[in-house]
């Protein structure tokens, strides 16, 4: 009786190896919306880890946000044209703008902020890549205006898609 298991486990081992079906060069869906409804729900557990991961090098800062949520995206460009200046980014570029509720703690106190994204994302040969972002952080105090865009392609919201972005084409 005992003298077939191995044969058993052996069998099923290679027919599991053998099932087993290797990603594609280019896994991610090509259409921004399809793109976008897969990343928008683990954006914030991608976030919090380029957080943690920044946190752990530098510990003389203990205030930290924690994004809670990304919300609903919204895929109507604005439009980028201008007769004096020559446009910034290309027209294969494609804009999508979502909101992140975080959090941070305050002397034990939870503050809550909502910040406003808004994303250049372009289809290569390659898969989709970051080309830009701009955010606006929103303040603690509800009756202030939020933060000027600023350039956030090289901080957490760019790291944390550039991360999704290379994960979603080698792991879908």
């Amino acid at each position: 009786m005992f003298k077939f298991i191995p044969l058993i486990i052996a069998g099923w081992l290679s027919m599991s190896i053998s099932s087993v079906s290797q990603p594609s060069k280019s896994s991610c869906p090509q259409d921004l919306e399809s793109l976008t409804t897969l990343l928008i729900p683990q954006l914030p557990s991608y976030a919090n880890r380029v957080i943690q991961s920044a946190r752990k090098l530098n510990r003389n800062n203990d205030i930290y946000s924690y994004i809670i949520i990304a919300g609903k995206p919204d895929f109507m460009p604005l439009n980028l044209t201008n007769q004096e200046y020559q446009p910034l980014f290309s027209e294969a570029s494609q804009q999508l703008f979502f909101t992140t509720l975080e959090r941070k703690y305050i002397n034990n106190k939870p503050v809550e902020t909502q910040n406003f994204h808004w994303i250049f994302l372009t289809y290569t040969k390659n898969g989709w890549r970051l080309v830009h972002a701009f955010s606006r952080f929103g303040s603690t105090n509800p009756n202030s205006l939020p933060s000027p865009p600023q350039n956030t392609t090289n901080s957490i919201i760019g790291e944390a898609m550039r991360l999704w972005l290379r994960d979603c084409e080698q792991y879908r």
